[in-house]
């Protein structure tokens, strides 16, 4: 999956290749640090000026890192199933297509409702992130812009897809179960306890990915859809 798209009510599902799983879908449903900023005023205009609603900058903070391990309540309830506000979730239907489309380049992640009714939008430029916004609203009128927050990540969603794409291939001498990207700083990869303490596995993976820094924990080996253990490159 190309898109990564946090949501609180929700975790997308990794795609399999070749065994292994290309998690791109992002983790979590509570904030571990950098929580959003309040919006910030909006600037004066002249008398007679029209002024419309716009996407807010969150202080120049890095992009939110979210905590799968925290529960919390879903943002709202529709038919008693737990879900994301409608307004959260418009504006980031809108700004999602925009990040698949004309602004790959710029676009990183999102979190829907962070904090609730708002979306964090994470991107590479905080000026191009703006023009993201605008275009999202001009594709989607009633999606409001005044419900984003800017925030800025390393890398965009383009360029960790590559990245995962190299990596999941990548013959090692270690099983590789899954290649994840979460708040545009990098990827991490999960392997077996051998691979996690081995330095030559670390630093082949640190080359394939040409300079996006790579984090290697031990994970859980993927099981196939009848239950029975595969085997990873």
């Amino acid at each position: 999956m190309r898109h990564l798209r946090v949501v609180k009510a929700s975790v997308g599902a990794g795609v399999a290749v070749s065994a292994a799983a290309v998690l791109l879908t992002g983790c979590g449903n509570a904030v571990r640090n950098d929580p959003a900023a309040p919006a910030a005023p909006a600037a004066s205009a002249s008398p007679g000026a029209e002024t419309r609603p716009t996407a807010q900058p969150a202080a120049a903070q890095s992009c939110p890192v979210s905590d799968p391990t925290a529960p919390q309540a879903p943002p709202t309830l529709i038919d008693s199933t737990p879900a994301n506000t409608p307004e959260g979730e418009r504006i980031s239907q809108a700004v999602g297509a925009q990040g698949r489309g004309a602004f790959a380049d710029v676009y990183s992640t999102q979190i829907v409702d962070h904090p609730v009714g708002r979306v964090a939008l994470c991107v590479t430029d905080l000026a191009h992130g703006r023009l993201l916004v605008d275009a999202a609203h001009a594709a989607d009128p009633e999606a409001d812009p005044a419900r984003v927050d800017l925030y800025l990540s390393a890398y965009s969603r383009r360029t960790l897809d590559g990245v995962a794409d190299r990596l999941i291939l990548l013959q090692a001498g270690f099983p590789i179960y899954t290649v994840s990207g979460d708040h545009g700083a990098g990827v991490e990869v999960t392997t077996n306890a051998e691979g996690a303490r081995s330095a030559e596995f670390k630093a082949e993976l640190a080359k394939a990915a040409g300079g996006v820094p790579v984090t290697v924990t031990k994970g859980e080996e993927p099981r196939s859809l009848v239950g029975e253990p595969t085997t990873a490159p």
